[in-house]
């Protein structure tokens, strides 16, 4: 190996790195808040990537489907609660968030040519399309278990996963797809050729960090975040609700796990199964930092990002065994650190 194909391999893993690390810190974010081990993170990149390609080739996203049927189930559960309250502004409210916003959604994906629309205008609408599902999944399968044990939480995740693989099979179909570059630009380093598409990855990644960064130290609903991540029984006495801290999580991961299949779609090729496998990468980062280490999380996105890159160069075959066997010697360290503490009640 020389130094040229070295420059290339740390090119490949610090692109790949950057949204690893934003998927570690989602799965942080969310196990921090909810104790729950956010498995299907990498399904909504699959869902942001593919509902993009889907608009691309002028067809309506089925995504927008599966937003309209878990808006109509959150509203007929908080609608329903609202009334029978006697709270009928209130039901209004979710009646309009919950089924007027996917309906309306729709109707515009629908009644547009799509197809022709600019590029930010498409990535817009595939956020507004896959985001909103984050917060409604929280509702309908996390919120009425909120208090269960992280056990029952991680079957629920895993069930979750099997489910959104399987609708995007249904969904999107076994074809891969992949979305042109944001820009044809490229940059000539030396002997490194630095393409646009690996810039708008490395940059929105870091300025997505920044941003979430700004959110946790400087608003009244990160330092919420914050608080509820630090202890969620003391957060709930002060009036921090559990339930908005929820939604707001899921939201926030729902938003960085689209956006990151957008930014990757131009890149490689993405099945409606891709994203489990890039989203247990992500996993092995946030064990790295332990589930609760938001820097330890960004460091061991970079380590396993240019891990795979290099092991793709040397033992391609093994590289998914490389990365993933990075995790064992940081479970056993981390085991041998630490002592075991009850599960709060």
């Amino acid at each position: 190996m020389d130094m040229s194909i070295a420059l290339i391999l740390s090119q490949d893993g610090i692109t790949n790195g950057a949204i690893y690390a934003l998927l570690a810190l989602a799965l942080v974010l969310v196990f921090a808040v909810t104790r729950v081990i956010f498995i299907q993170q990498g399904e909504f990149v699959a869902y942001g990537a593919l509902t993009l390609a889907m608009m691309q080739s002028g067809v309506l996203p089925a995504t927008v489907w599966m937003l309209v049927a878990m808006g109509a189930l959150v509203t007929v559960l908080d609608g329903g609660l609202a009334l029978k309250a006697g709270q009928g502004r209130r039901a209004a409210s979710v009646a309009g968030w919950n089924l007027g916003y996917p309906l309306a959604l729709a109707a515009v994906v629908g009644g547009l040519a799509v197809k022709e629309l600019p590029l930010a205008v498409q990535v817009l609408l595939t956020l507004a399309i896959v985001v909103p599902m984050g917060p409604m999944m929280y509702r309908l399968m996390y919120q009425p278990i909120a208090s269960a044990p992280v056990l029952v939480l991680l079957i629920v995740s895993v069930a979750l996963h099997i489910a959104m693989v399987g609708l995007g099979l249904l969904f999107f179909g076994a074809e891969g797809q992949r979305t042109p570059a944001f820009s044809e630009f490229s940059l000539e380093l030396g002997p490194l050729m630095v393409s646009a598409q690996t810039l708008w990855v490395v940059v929105v990644s870091v300025l997505l960090i920044v941003a979430l960064y700004q959110f946790f130290e400087r608003t009244l609903y990160g330092k919420a975040l914050r608080a509820t991540a630090i202890n969620r029984v003391g957060a709930q006495l002060m009036g921090i609700s559990p339930t908005l801290a929820g939604k707001l999580t899921f939201f926030l991961a729902a938003f960085i796990g689209a956006l990151s299949g957008v930014l990757i779609a131009p890149i490689t090729t993405i099945y409606y199964d891709t994203g489990f496998l890039i989203g247990l990468k992500g996993f092995v980062a946030a064990i790295i930092g332990g589930l609760a280490s938001y820097p330890l999380a960004a460091v061991g996105a970079l380590a396993v990002g240019l891990l795979e890159a290099f092991a793709s160069f040397w033992a391609s075959a093994y590289k998914e065994v490389i990365v993933f066997t990075l995790i064992i010697p940081v479970l056993l360290w981390r085991s041998l650190r630490s002592h075991h503490v009850e599960e709060e009640e």
